[in-house]
């Protein structure tokens, strides 16, 4: 019986005391690690993403964002607290709901990890393009090297693939000499941010809010506050990263709790802040079709539409949205500055998602569900170099070709899933091991955990139908995997319930 597999916390908690990886960050560092993974594309791009679903009422879609990711990480902080070994919500599901749940869910959690990086990539591309080639040597790349053929007379995404393979290459040879850098990186986009409110809060006018919902609460087919929500979801989910290093973290009962729910205060007071100096300052209006309905973001029309002259000032028109702002404001010089601390910055967040896919493949291969090769560790950079080759090479290809907004909500979508499944988890927990020491108890659990699930899913339904369709047709194939692969070579279902033998030594970013 498939849905009988289940691996007890117990059992999962000795399989990672057998088999465990390095214990060695603290509360701060969990916190950098997540405002590391948080602060990136979402807050340095999407916003003109956001702008053209819901327009200034994109303000809104960050509450609404932020509201279901605060539930959801008050789920994920009490069952990483009692389980505090890698693999979020995958190894959630495989103590609670069994084998195949799990499956389905660390298949989600792939496709998040993967498709996100390229979202990152393509988002760095935009900076890289605009701040650094264009405005500071004065070379303007060719369009069919800087745009996939979503744009029309654009080819490839060259600056995302070469970004992408770059960060590749550095996991390759050493995640603990990539994690050196990363505090810096935080600090610099935190400093970015900061100076970006400072500069545009003053300078705010209440007209440019007006009108406030232009697509309404509720659109059809992404659009509205409630369908740009489904989009800037995907700017606060790099708290999950944080309970994905749990097995690598000082006193997790006290310090996963610390580091989920920290980064998550920070970054959501930063998104409101710059959102309302964006769109106070130029203004924040979608552009419509000749049918009154606005133009899908990424498409080919609304890249026509922002080639015509008078719009090509628009904030949903810009591929670097905050140096824009700051640029159409007067203070071009710290609109370049921007740029830079996008380009210097963004790559630290492909690199923490792409860490925290390879941490996905290790739980996934250390359980039989996966080919043992994909965790096999490099002799001399002592890092699982197969799977981040792979990973690496999908990842760079969807940043070619596709645009940034389609990649965030396909990433969504997995994400949304992994999201829910962490909620049933915690009210079977609840209802099945009362008793079991929980270092840390979610408040009002029986009110949080079904917010979470309904938010959820209420995100999922409000992202585009070329979105929502990803998710089943992904989860299709990696059921047919398990069964041709993983249903056999399950060390559970082999009775070997506390894994196999490979000893894995991956230092995460920030460990050292």
């Amino acid at each position: 019986m498939i849905f009988g597999r289940v691996k007890s916390l117990d059992a999962i908690l000795a399989t990672a005391e057998k088999k465990s990886l390095h214990r060695s960050l603290g509360a701060f560092q969990l916190t950098m690690l997540g405002i590391g993974c948080v602060i990136g594309t979402g807050i340095f791009v999407l916003t003109s993403a956001a702008a053209q679903k819901a327009g200034p009422g994109m303000i809104l879609s960050f509450i609404v964002a932020g509201a279901v990711c605060v539930v959801a990480a008050l789920c994920y902080a009490e069952i990483a607290a009692m389980a505090p070994v890698a693999g979020s919500a995958y190894t959630y599901t495989y103590s609670v709901m069994g084998e195949l749940l799990a499956w389905t869910v660390g298949w989600a959690l792939i496709l998040e990890y993967a498709v996100a990086a390229s979202a990152v990539s393509v988002g760095w591309s935009g900076y890289f393009s605009g701040s650094i080639l264009r405005e500071t040597f004065g070379i303007d790349l060719p369009l069919w090297l800087a745009a996939g053929p979503y744009v029309p007379g654009g080819f490839i995404n060259l600056p995302a693939v070469v970004i992408s393979l770059l960060v590749t290459w550095l996991l390759m040879i050493g995640t603990t000499e990539s994690a050196r850098v990363n505090a810096v990186l935080v600090t610099i986009k935190v400093v970015a941010l900061t100076a970006f409110v400072a500069l545009t809060l003053p300078k705010t006018h209440g007209g440019n809010f007006e009108p406030f919902l232009p697509t309404g609460i509720l659109g059809s087919n992404g659009l509205g506050v409630v369908g740009a929500a489904a989009t800037i979801f995907f700017a606060y989910v790099g708290f999950d990263a944080v309970s994905t290093a749990a097995e690598e973290t000082k006193d997790p009962q006290r310090n996963v709790p610390i580091g989920l729910i920290a980064s998550l205060g920070i970054c959501t007071v930063f998104y409101m802040l710059v959102a309302a100096g964006a769109i106070g300052t130029i203004g924040g209006q979608p552009l419509f079709g000749a049918d009154g309905v606005p133009f899908t973001t990424g498409s080919p029309e609304l890249a026509r539409a922002c080639l015509i002259p008078a719009n090509a000032q628009a904030l949903v028109c810009s591929n670097e949205a905050l140096a824009h702002v700051l640029r159409q404001i007067g203070y071009a010089n710290v609109g370049n500055w921007m740029g830079y601390a996008a380009g210097l910055a963004l790559p630290s967040v492909i690199l923490i998602l792409m860490f925290g896919q390879t941490r996905i493949f290790f739980v996934m291969s250390r359980d039989g569900l996966l080919p043992e090769v994909l965790s096999r560790v490099h002799p001399k950079w002592k890092t699982p170099y197969i799977v981040t080759a792979i990973t690496g090479v999908f990842v760079a290809f969807a940043a070619a070709f596709l645009p940034v907004g389609q990649l965030a909500d396909i990433a969504n979508a997995g994400t949304l899933y992994a999201f829910m499944m962490v909620a049933i988890a915690l009210l079977i927990l609840r209802k099945r091991e009362p008793n079991r020491h929980r270092p840390f108890r979610t408040p009002a659990a029986w009110i949080v955990a079904p917010l979470t699930i309904v938010g959820c899913i209420g995100l999922y339904f409000s992202l585009p139908y070329e979105a929502m369709a990803v998710l089943p047709i992904w989860g299709a194939v990696g059921l047919v995997i398990y069964f041709l692969y993983g249903y056999r070579k399950s060390y559970l279902g082999r009775g070997m319930a506390d894994g196999g033998e490979t000893d894995i030594d991956m230092a995460p970013p920030g460990a050292h």
